[in-house]
């Protein structure tokens, strides 16, 4: 997997393949709500188990039930295939 950055065109193909990000600048983000704090705090325990696994950290805001997800490879300044891997996983939790 690279982290070399993607081109305008690859991150919106790549957009376009993902269920709910969205773009903001040399990031994408994503908002889960879950039934209540517990089950936030479950996904967000998931989350990390796949950031980890991939050595790829994205930013995490917990409101109580509420989780925005901001991914980026600040490493690279902007987003690579990393980014768009993990959020793909994200997805599928």
């Amino acid at each position: 997997m690279s982290r070399i950055l993607l081109t305008e065109d690859q991150i919106q193909q790549r957009l376009k393949e993902l269920n709910g990000w969205e773009r903001a600048g040399k990031e994408i983000k994503k908002t889960v709500k879950r039934k209540d704090f517990v089950q936030a705090m479950g996904f967000v325990t998931s989350v990390s188990i796949l950031a980890e696994k991939m050595d790829h950290h994205p930013d995490i805001d917990i409101r109580w039930n509420t989780v925005h997800l901001t991914l980026s490879t600040h490493s690279s300044g902007g987003l690579t295939e990393y980014d768009f891997n993990l959020a793909k996983q994200i997805d599928e939790l």
